[in-house]
């Protein structure tokens, strides 16, 4: 009982020490972030030893033996660890089994035999670690991770056992295979290193490892405490204590923090451009003339101007003019060259010759121009009101710009009231993009 209590004090020291540390402990800032899905970025292999006391039988079930005694065991392992919370494990063990019936009070359960001391020469097995409560969204890794084991294996020993005569027989060596069930946790003490608690119980296909059969297979358990070693790159963090979906909450926020500076940066331009085009319709004078163009500002109220925005001579009596099929013709190409930049009332160069001689069949004539702006319903009725009219303007001022008489010319924007094709179509979207001009 000696080494079970120099065990049990030695796992108190140790818990007492961990426990210290996570209180003291600050959360994590998040220096260890990992771009999500990179397995690379971590250490996945480790090795482990440990050492502790263990017995025959468990905390279930019936045993051979009441009186078994408490022996030291020891081993080793090398880890693989495939996702966080899944890894293959390959275990070396060896150790020491004993007990009597000095605690049957005279009744000899274990048979003809008064005791056994069996040395357990190897046990090797392969077990799936299964590790749990690694997610903790306060901090970046898990200082304490709980886990279980299960696997199977094969192990070598060798039974001694006495007679309540007083004989003394020492068995063969045997094979066997074992099944070893464990749970634990460990507790990160460093970066590369933790602290290793567990409890495993060992199932053996036989019962003979305490040298008495009575028809019940035989058990052993193992509690255990070691050190387990992370191998690799010190720079990455371990897989089976990192925090996976931090790392993509993480990955995310920047993701919506780059998209909201990028957006952001995009509506002050778009601002930016809006009020340079604002600023290009302005009329101060409110003569028809844009201030652009206006090369007679201040102009009063109800005088009539020219295309430079400067007052007209005395008008003469009206005469009555008659519009010709030719009239007509050189609207008509105005109307089918007129193009404007994509979204925006800027004219395109292209438009500039026919838009030209409809502004010479202006002031040649003494005609006056109704210029009604459309679209199509793409976006907003309060958007495609405003470009349409923006784009019967543009016109108009292109045209007063050429020499045209400002209070001859009326525009006027429909946006996507007054189409003439189905908007559910292309085609039909390109024909209601439209700015029609009319003679009178």
């Amino acid at each position: 009982m000696r080494n079970a209590n120099i065990f049990k004090s030695g796992v108190i020291v140790a818990a007492l020490l961990v426990s210290a540390r996570l209180m003291a402990q600050e959360p994590q800032t998040g220096t260890d972030y990992v771009k999500p899905f990179q397995p690379e970025a971590f250490r996945t292999w480790s090795i482990g030893v440990n050492g502790g006391a263990m017995y025959l039988g468990s905390f279930f079930g019936q045993d051979d033996y009441k009186g078994r005694k408490t022996e030291l065991g020891y081993g080793a392992y090398v880890k693989k660890q495939i996702l966080p919370s899944f890894g293959l494990q390959a275990d070396y063990f060896r150790g020491k089994l004993s007990a009597n019936t000095s605690h049957l009070n005279g009744q000899d359960q274990a048979g003809p035999n008064a005791s056994f001391s069996t040395d357990l020469h190897w046990a090797a097995s392969i077990s799936g670690n299964f590790t749990f409560a690694n997610i903790n969204f306060r901090q970046r890794e898990s200082v304490i991770q709980p886990y279980a084991t299960v696997g199977a294996g094969m192990a070598e020993y060798r039974p001694t056992y006495t007679t309540t005569a007083g004989a003394t027989t020492v068995s063969h060596n045997i094979p066997e295979l074992i099944i070893p069930v464990g749970a634990g946790v460990k507790f990160r003490v460093t970066d590369g290193v933790n602290l290793d608690l567990g409890y495993k119980v060992t199932f053996v296909n036989s019962d003979n490892i305490d040298g008495y059969t009575r028809g019940v297979n035989d058990k052993y358990s193992y509690a255990h405490a070691g050190l387990e070693f992370a191998l690799g790159d010190k720079s990455r963090p371990q897989l089976a204590s990192h925090n996976i979906v931090s790392d993509i909450e993480r990955d995310y926020s920047g993701r919506y923090d780059q998209l909201k500076s990028e957006l952001d940066e995009q509506k002050q331009k778009n601002q930016q451009m809006e009020d340079k085009f604002n600023q290009t319709l302005v009329d101060t004078d409110k003569d028809g003339v844009v201030d652009l163009f206006d090369k007679c500002p201040g102009t009063p109220a109800g005088t009539a101007v020219d295309g430079s925005g400067c007052p007209l001579p005395e008008r003469k009596p009206e005469v009555k003019v008659y519009i010709t099929e030719e009239d007509k013709r050189v609207v008509a190409e105005a109307i089918k060259n007129l193009e404007f930049d994509f979204g925006k009332a800027t004219i395109r160069e292209s438009s500039f010759a026919s838009l030209t001689r409809v502004a010479d069949l202006l002031k040649s004539k003494n005609f006056s121009l109704k210029l009604a702006g459309h679209t199509d319903d793409v976006g907003s009725a309060a958007s495609n009101m405003k470009l349409s009219k923006a784009r019967a303007e543009s016109v108009k001022q292109f045209l007063i710009s050429r020499g045209a008489n400002p209070s001859r010319i009326e525009a006027t924007g429909y946006g996507e009231d007054q189409p003439i094709a189905s908007n559910k179509t292309e085609a039909g979207r390109q024909q209601n993009r439209r700015v029609e001009f009319t003679l009178f």
